[in-house]
């Protein structure tokens, strides 16, 4: 059974990420070209993060910090790139919107863990190392319960929740929740849940 259900969820996947990038193809232009102009190139920030089994992927988003440099090359801190062009971006879970074309590729899906950093692989513990079992996604259970609230137990906590109690409604209903709070301005401004934690999964450096 639940076997049958990974298949449903792999065809919904491929289904409504081609249907997305699509139907969303025009707002996807008009933020590329945007980036171009107030940011400058690339257009996309890519990035490794591990996925199912801890197998790395490339992970697209839309870039949202400028790349400025010191003198000996190096980037800023980045409180000094970050603009409000960009900010908004993330603010609206836009700079998300690349990531569909990972869930095409089979590298994510569109519910499930968020990915993390390929360093901090060494730091799970057993149970962690469970949010591998499956594809990581755009959203996913912890986004939807509170997101930057969740202490990291509790974020770990709901991706195992998720792992145990997978099947195709619960996608549904997280994909609905993710929909209503990015309307009502909630944020699920995901990777930003990363940086302002400070312990020993700190940061997430570039983005």
């Amino acid at each position: 059974m639940r076997q049958f259900q990974l298949i449903i969820k792999r065809t919904l996947d491929i289904s409504l990420s081609f249907i997305g990038i699509i139907g969303l193809s025009p707002i996807i232009l008009i933020i590329s070209i945007m980036i171009v102009k107030k940011l400058g190139s690339p257009i996309f920030f890519v990035q490794a993060r591990p996925g199912k089994d801890g197998k790395v992927f490339k992970m697209i988003k839309f870039r949202t910090m400028l790349n400025s440099t010191d003198k000996n090359g190096n980037l800023l801190p980045n409180e000094l790139r970050h603009t409000k062009f960009g900010k908004v971006l993330r603010s609206t879970s836009l700079d998300e919107l690349p990531e569909l074309i990972n869930v095409l590729k089979g590298d994510m899906s569109l519910v499930g863990p968020r990915p993390l950093l390929v360093e901090y692989l060494p730091l799970y513990n057993k149970r962690q190392a469970r949010r591998h079992e499956v594809r990581p996604g755009i959203t996913g259970l912890a986004q939807v319960n509170g997101r930057n609230g969740l202490s990291w137990e509790e974020k770990f906590d709901y991706d195992i929740r998720y792992i145990d109690n997978f099947n195709i409604l619960l996608d549904i209903k997280v994909l609905i929740l993710t929909i209503k709070k990015v309307f009502v301005r909630e944020g699920i401004n995901f990777d930003k849940e990363i940086q302002n934690q400070n312990n020993k999964f700190s940061g997430e450096g570039n983005q």
